[in-house]
């Protein structure tokens, strides 16, 4: 598959301010800071699209960006950082859980993860909560560029033997970096698969 327009749609605060249409959401989450934003714009070869920012918790908002006219990517808010307060941090902000739980377009989710740390309690609780409602998702490891290929492996490697001790099928995963665009083509490729998929 090939994303050749994208272009930013709407900022929604709660999920009745999302698109009513019958265009399928793929969206996009994970801890802030993750590089979100960078692997958004690598996706879709824009490369002012996704705001970056350098301070993390900056995305407060649902973003829709309108793909080629065909269906959405959804940037969500990152959930976790220390220094917003605890009303808008509780874990998972309610924009989040309403979202993910509730929004009839969400279609796929796609859960970012640093590839350089150890599993974080926080990811792996939010990876937990899908299992738990039957959410389908996939893991795409980021900032890969940061590891040598051993390092990479290991690290991988890691993440599917403490998936493996809950889960007895593990969601697809995949390597990225923004700055390589390594990854690309498999992960554009794998939402071309899940949008055919009704």
């Amino acid at each position: 598959m090939q994303i050749r327009k994208a272009d930013f749609k709407c900022s929604s605060e709660r999920i009745s301010q999302v698109p009513k249409d019958e265009m399928k959401d793929i969206a996009f989450i994970g801890r802030s800071n993750v590089g979100k934003s960078s692997l958004i714009n690598m996706l879709t070869g824009r490369p002012g699209l996704a705001k970056v920012s350098g301070t993390p918790g900056k995305t407060r908002l649902i973003n829709h960006f309108l793909i080629d006219n065909a269906w959405y990517l959804v940037d969500l808010p990152g959930y976790g950082y220390a220094r917003t307060s605890k009303a808008m941090r509780s874990d998972f902000a309610k924009i989040i859980t309403d979202y993910v739980l509730k929004c009839e377009k969400m279609h796929f989710l796609f859960v970012l993860v640093d590839i350089r740390l150890e599993p974080q309690k926080i990811d792996l609780r939010f990876i937990e909560m899908l299992g738990e409602n039957g959410i389908p998702f996939a893991i795409i490891f980021t900032k890969a560029d940061k590891l040598s290929k051993t390092a990479r492996l290991k690290s991988v490697e890691r993440y599917k033997a403490t998936l493996g001790e809950q889960w007895e099928e593990l969601p697809e995963m995949f390597v990225s970096s923004a700055e390589r665009a390594t990854g690309r083509d498999e992960i554009v490729d794998f939402i071309g698969e899940c949008l055919r998929e009704e």
